[in-house]
């Protein structure tokens, strides 16, 4: 009995078959090259399936000194080779790693040299991440269509806040930089710290509890709600709708500074004011004292040589007022009638004199003439006059003197008492 065949004989038998048949229908139209038949399929992907999404784990990750990034994306039942280039992994939030599921979004190519079948990636999520963020996007477009982010009902910050609330972690990062900001820029400002976790399960029912409180009691001009950076996981509390309706129903004006400048969250948007750091949030809240002083150290020299010119104009003022008062003053009209009396009377004085002396003169003249004409002067001549005792009638006669009758003889020295002897006529 013959051997029989071995399986290398079968083979070949099969192959040359083949090749027979092959021949027999051979195409008479031009052969594909390997590069044309690569360039058009390529080009049949491209057009025919264009941008997708693609959900996968990653394997065989490799990140050379180009900066591109290459690796496969698998599930259970099958592999795709991608690749990210340097211009947009570096727009990346994270850095992919071993066995991470993600979801990528690119191109569907083919890689000619090697007839590689290829995704060519232009952005990476990580799946988890992802999810997340189509969450995060409901939600935003949920309470945007509510009002809660409307530009109109947010409220201007206090200019001057006596008193500054801050929610956050005690044991943070952020608290330590908002607590010194404060200090330098405004220390006259008291800061009220209302605890509460800024990440984890518990975190965003404490928050919502931290900013009740603060509204309830009012002890505070303005809030500020803040944590340190993290992953989009570690902000997630700041995007619970539990915390942005809290924010929304606050009666304090809210300041949010939470994670880094590319950071944005839901609190972000509901907040009457979003700063892009802690750090930012504190410089927001609180003026900057040294700024202050040197401002009100200007107004104060400005007030001062107000006060001054004011203080000049209103002291001439004073001083004419005093000017017309002193002249209207009674001690003052008293003084002048004073004068004015001293004077009249210097005058009356001296025309009192002057007529007197007049008088005087004239009484002399007078004097002179009637001593001229006066009956004592001719009595001082020898003569007397007499006058009858019984009425005092002048004698001019003696016819009106009987004999016997009385008389008086008045001469210049004395007077005498006489009877009438005789009577001639």
């Amino acid at each position: 009995m013959a051997d029989p065949p071995s399986k290398l004989t079968i083979s070949a038998a099969v192959a040359v078959q083949a090749s027979a048949a092959l021949s027999a229908t051979a195409p008479t139209h031009a052969i594909y090259s390997v590069s044309k038949l690569n360039r058009e399929v390529r080009q049949l992907l491209e057009s025919g399936i264009g941008q997708i999404w693609v959900q996968g784990e990653i394997s065989n990750l490799a990140r050379p000194s180009s900066g591109h990034w290459y690796f496969s994306l698998k599930d259970r039942d099958a592999q795709l080779r991608c690749a990210m280039f340097r211009a947009r992994n570096g727009l990346c939030r994270f850095t992919p790693r071993e066995g991470q599921a993600v979801i990528a979004y690119g191109r569907v190519s083919l890689y000619e040299p090697r007839g590689d079948y290829q995704l060519l990636i232009e952005h990476l999520d990580d799946a988890g991440l992802g999810a997340l963020q189509r969450s995060f996007d409901e939600l935003k477009a949920r309470l945007a269509a509510e009002g809660l982010f409307a530009s109109e009902r947010k409220r201007e910050l206090p200019l001057v806040p006596r008193r500054i609330g801050v929610i956050t972690s005690p044991t943070g990062a952020a608290i330590r930089d908002v607590l010194h900001i404060l200090a330098r820029r405004f220390p006259a400002a008291a800061v009220l710290v209302y605890p509460a976790p800024v990440q984890g399960a518990a975190a965003a029912p404490a928050i919502v509890a931290a900013l009740d409180l603060a509204s309830a009691r009012a002890e505070c001009d303005v809030l500020v709600l803040t944590r340190g950076g993290g992953s989009l996981e570690d902000l997630w509390a700041f995007n619970d709708e539990r915390v942005a309706r809290a924010i929304y129903r606050c009666a304090i004006p809210v300041v949010t500074g939470i994670g880094h400048e590319i950071d944005f969250t839901i609190a972000d948007f509901v907040a009457d004011v979003r700063a892009p750091t802690p750090s930012g949030a504190a410089e927001l809240v609180a003026p900057d004292g040294r700024a202050w002083l040197q401002k009100l150290s200007q107004i104060g020299s400005r007030f001062a040589a107000g006060m001054r010119r004011q203080l000049q104009h209103e002291h001439s003022r004073l001083a004419a007022l005093l000017r017309r008062l002193q002249q209207t003053h009674p001690g003052t009209r008293l003084a002048h009638y004073s004068q004015r009396l001293d004077e009249l009377e210097g005058r009356l004085q001296f025309a009192l004199q002057a007529g007197l002396a007049g008088h005087a003169a004239r009484l002399e003249s007078a004097a002179r003439a009637l001593q001229g004409i006066s009956p004592l002067a001719t009595l001082g001549r020898g003569f007397a006059v007499i006058t009858r005792s019984a009425d005092g009638a002048l004698v001019t006669s003696a016819e009106q003197l009987a004999v016997g009758e009385t008389f008086d003889a008045t001469l210049a020295q004395g007077s005498l008492r006489a009877s009438v002897l005789a009577c001639r006529s």
